[in-house]
């Protein structure tokens, strides 16, 4: 059986959080379980949980980026994991992350 922090999970609220693995195994469950969830109030997601990351973690976060756009607010992100850091200034996305608690400039279409 897997340990349970293998996978990631989503939790909604005044701001998202994501904690446990976010891999090609985990990304679109996590996904899928924010569709229905309304975008956080306070604008930020946690990540100061994530233990592992992959490129499907990188996706899940130009995801729930567009659809930021896409609904007129901004998000931001916490607690970025350096693994997640160097794949985002790998794949040239870095500006996606922006600083730990610092809500970047509304994305425009």
């Amino acid at each position: 059986m897997s340990d349970p922090r293998d996978t990631g999970a989503f939790a909604a609220g005044d701001a998202w959080s994501v904690s446990g693995a976010l891999t090609i195994d985990s990304a679109a469950r996590v996904l899928a379980a924010s569709r229905d969830a309304p975008l956080p109030p306070s604008g930020t997601v946690a990540l100061g949980d994530v233990r592992a990351v992959d490129s499907a973690a990188v996706a899940l976060l130009l995801a729930w980026k567009r659809r930021a756009a896409a609904e007129g607010k901004t998000l931001a992100f916490t607690g970025i994991p350096p693994s997640l850091k160097a794949l985002a200034a790998l794949y040239g996305v870095e500006a996606l992350l922006a600083s730990d608690g610092v809500r970047p400039p509304a994305v425009t279409a």
